[in-house]
């Protein structure tokens, strides 16, 4: 393989363990492009049409499918194969009028929930940073790399859920206690509960202590995405 291909390829044995796919039946795979979610946290849309939703059984007919506009994520078209899709990214097939959201199982892996028609132009988001731009103007920084006009009620932790064909805010979620957490990383990845308890320490080091109706957990405040105040804010099920 020459050195431009290799910068496209990947050894399987070296994919991030959230893909779902077999390390050992081939040497080489896709490699995501430069996009919202890092290499190590995003799927490629390759795997999305042949390995999750066996749309494609290889390569050149997945480049097919796409190259004919049939795939949205986040309700734009996507023709890359390699576009890396990540935690709460929203998949639209209307050929098939099929949804999906991509969350995390109790693996780490990524999974595609599917989900109904009314929520395809909708998706949580997770603020990760905030930047102050010319003028005073605050600029929000989401998990997934986007970046929005917001002002100083939004903090880092906190949640908004956005309309994807409108563009606006719907609904701001403060990170405090009894607040809903759904947890995407660690070892109890997956898992949603109360928030009860803040424990703050250093700069990301920060704990919090979530409560479902089975158990009592604790886990890094950067794994934490809130969902929902009593209830989630869209159909996110807590899996095996």
């Amino acid at each position: 393989m020459t050195r431009i291909g290799q910068k496209k390829c990947l050894k399987r044995s070296k994919a991030p363990r959230i893909w779902r796919i077999h390390r050992k039946e081939k040497k080489w795979t896709v490699k995501n492009i430069p996009g919202p979610h890092s290499g190590q946290k995003s799927v490629p849309l390759l795997f999305i049409l042949r390995e999750y939703l066996g749309y494609a059984q290889t390569r050149k007919e997945a480049k097919m499918i796409l190259n004919r506009g049939l795939v949205f994520v986040d309700g734009k078209v996507m023709k890359d194969e390699r576009t890396p899709l990540g935690i709460m990214d929203v998949i639209e097939i209307p050929k098939t009028k099929e949804y999906y959201r991509v969350l995390p199982n109790r693996k780490g892996e990524m999974r595609l929930h599917k989900i109904q028609k009314e929520e395809k132009n909708l998706k949580i988001f997770s603020i990760r940073g905030k930047k102050v731009l010319k003028k005073g103007v605050i600029q929000l920084n989401l998990h997934d790399g986007k970046n929005i006009l917001g002002d100083n009620t939004y903090n880092v932790h906190d949640t908004i859920l956005y309309d994807l064909s409108k563009k606006e805010i719907k609904e701001h979620i403060p990170f405090k206690k009894g607040t809903l957490g759904f947890v995407i990383k660690g070892i109890n990845v997956s898992k949603m509960g109360k928030i009860v308890e803040i424990n703050k320490r250093d700069v990301g080091r920060s704990t919090v202590t979530l409560e479902s109706k089975r158990e009592r957990f604790k886990t890094l405040k950067n794994y934490v995405y809130i969902i929902g105040k009593g209830k989630s804010l869209l159909s996110i099920p807590e899996v095996a």
